[in-house]
């Protein structure tokens, strides 16, 4: 039985031909993708806004209206509530009294958060009082995990988190730019910064919940991106010695029509694996899932469209890897001739 070939052998796409379409999609993209990151902001998860988040079943299918005109009446500002499961399920999210939604202003603004006992306190009454109101109004519910998060705590768990992404972003780059030359290193990061701006943007729109399994799933997904850029980068580098005449988009083709049955079944087994997940699987991962799958088409995306054609914008030749060459063979030659001096 001969294997499945997804990719043909001599498959040869000019992908080059549509980089100016997919340089402007992307630029619009990454300009949406700010704009409603600024203007909506993110739907940071407890772990991030401080408070108590709590999951509950309902007996039957109930909108997140009813349900917040239930909360409404306790009294009880700002809530949040997410609805899933064909409105069967909801996340119900209490920020702390007092406490900015925006962990931002909430870590670094004018007037950061102090947790405190008596904080802490009223909103553990605060949760008891939703508990009771739920179980109440809607017979048959079921409270099921309860996270609860002090503003301080969540105030580090910000500043770790972005402190984690900013250097895995960074020490992508430089392993880059040291592995191969500065244009490869600039790709590189203009690759991920493309990956990780869009991820956001596509949270600000969902308005999915953003907490600390989200922060893994973007470095994650900065991970396979680099790993997908690197195989076609490295087959570049290794095409500008064998082929210096060429022309530099030819090479570039030729690059990545090597190196896309690679692309093409890793990227597919892996969209399938989350696709499934992401249908069939628990609400809890719903949001880990999702972006996942996102990240993974994403990627693929900025490794053929972004990564490579950077490399012509940054007019990387054959000539900086010749002078490489070079310098080693010489300071080889240099060596053999010392040692041979000293041997006599």
């Amino acid at each position: 039985m001969r294997p499945l070939k997804l990719v043909p052998d001599n498959t040869n796409i000019d992908f080059l031909r549509w980089r100016w379409v997919a340089l402007a999609m992307s630029i619009f993209l990454l300009v949406g993708s700010v704009a409603l990151t600024a203007t909506r902001g993110l739907n940071w998860g407890a772990d991030f806004s401080g408070g108590q988040s709590m999951r509950v079943s309902f007996a039957q299918a109930t909108s997140a209206e009813l349900v917040r005109d239930k909360i409404d009446a306790l009294g009880i500002p700002d809530v949040s509530i997410q609805e899933s499961g064909n409105g069967r399920e909801a996340t119900i999210r209490i920020p702390l009294a007092g406490a900015n939604t925006n962990p931002i202003g909430q870590c670094f603004g004018s007037n950061p958060l102090a947790s405190n006992e008596k904080d802490v306190g009223a909103a553990n009454a605060t949760a008891s009082k939703v508990r009771a109101e739920i179980l109440k109004s809607f017979p048959g519910s079921t409270i099921g995990s309860v996270e609860s998060v002090s503003g301080k705590v969540s105030c580090e768990l910000f500043s770790s988190g972005s402190v984690a992404l900013s250097l895995a972003i960074l020490a992508i780059a430089l392993f880059i730019w040291f592995r191969f030359e500065w244009q490869f290193g600039i790709g590189a990061l203009v690759t991920l910064f493309h990956d990780v701006v869009l991820t956001f943007g596509f949270f600000a729109l969902t308005q999915l919940q953003f907490d600390l399994g989200i922060v893994a799933a973007v470095l994650t997904i900065t991970g396979y991106s680099l790993q997908d850029t690197i195989v076609v980068y490295d087959r570049v580098r290794e095409n500008m010695r064998k082929y210096r005449k060429m022309e530099m988009g030819s090479l570039m083709n030729l690059s990545l029509n090597e190196t896309l049955s690679r692309t093409v079944t890793t990227s597919l087994s892996l969209m399938l694996t989350l696709g499934i997940l992401l249908a069939m699987g628990p609400d809890v991962i719903f949001g880990f899932t999702a972006v996942m799958l996102l990240g993974i088409f994403i990627g693929t995306f900025s490794s053929l469209y972004i990564s490579v054609p950077a490399l012509l914008w940054l007019k990387a030749t054959p000539e900086a890897f010749m002078v490489q060459e070079m310098a080693a063979a010489e300071k080889g030659a240099a060596k053999v001739q010392t040692e041979g001096f000293l041997d006599r």
